[in-house]
């Protein structure tokens, strides 16, 4: 009965955080080089390990599903089925739980580190408003780069599914291009696109949440940050399932 009790106040206590953070942010007043400045950290610390993942997984989906769709006679379809699945689901979720392990655990380790020195106290003694500065502004670029990132993402994966195809077979740049549009639409494209906005201010709202509430002590440090990756990449899977649905719904699927 307590575990039920600390999660609904759990849950109503990041809910409040994350109303917080859309009453802060349209206020006069907004820390626009802060905001830049967390773009390109969360952007600059992401990139290298979401490309490497992204390639490898693209290249790993085409040798694995090439002999089944070579035993079925359809393996002119495999640019397309590899696309599809990258760019609807799997491009999409593996960016967003990469996101959270790194972006979401570097968030709550830092502003944690600031609670437990008292560097954001400090702030609001200096009349400095600590969370629209620390807060909203590295909600706001977790929001906005992580679609960016998984559009990148999708773009290396498909340069290692055409390395992929090409180690057992040879296909021309121009054609894998042709069989990857010939069938991709808009409703393949854009709804994943949308979700990503989601997952990127789920990881910016929790990990800022665990960081800014965290207890006094140095342990508390590594507790925010491992609590901000696991309650971030549930959330993702959540929201996942949610849009998924939905997108059914409307026939978007």
């Amino acid at each position: 009965m307590s575990n039920i009790r600390s999660f609904a106040t759990e849950t109503g206590e990041l809910s409040r955080f994350a109303a917080r953070v859309f009453a802060e942010t349209p206020k006069p007043g907004f820390e626009w080089r802060e905001l830049l400045r967390q773009c390109y950290l969360v952007g600059n610390r992401s990139l290298p390990l979401v490309g490497s993942t992204a390639f490898i997984m693209g290249m790993v989906l085409t040798i694995q599903l090439r002999p089944a769709l070579l035993s079925y006679g359809v393996e002119s379809e495999l640019p397309y089925i590899v696309a599809d699945a990258i760019i609807r689901e799997i491009g999409p979720v593996i960016t967003g739980l990469i996101f959270a392990g790194k972006v979401g655990s570097g968030i709550g380790a830092e502003l944690g580190s600031m609670q437990v020195t008292e560097q954001i106290d400090a702030m609001e003694v200096s009349g400095t408003n600590p969370f629209r500065y620390l807060v909203v502004t590295r909600v706001m670029a977790t929001t906005l780069m992580l679609p960016l990132l998984v559009v990148v993402a999708d773009a290396i994966s498909l340069t290692g599914c055409f390395i992929g195809l090409n180690i057992r077979s040879v296909t021309s740049l121009p054609l894998f291009i042709d069989d990857i549009f010939r069938y991709l639409e808009f409703r393949d494209v854009f709804p994943p696109l949308v979700k990503t906005f989601f997952f990127g201010f789920c990881v910016g709202t929790v990990g800022c949440y665990k960081g800014y509430n965290a207890t006094k002590g140095t342990e508390s440090v590594g507790k925010s940050a491992n609590e901000a990756v696991v309650v971030a990449s549930m959330l993702i899977f959540l929201l996942d399932l949610v849009a998924v649905q939905v997108t059914d719904l409307l026939g978007l699927n």
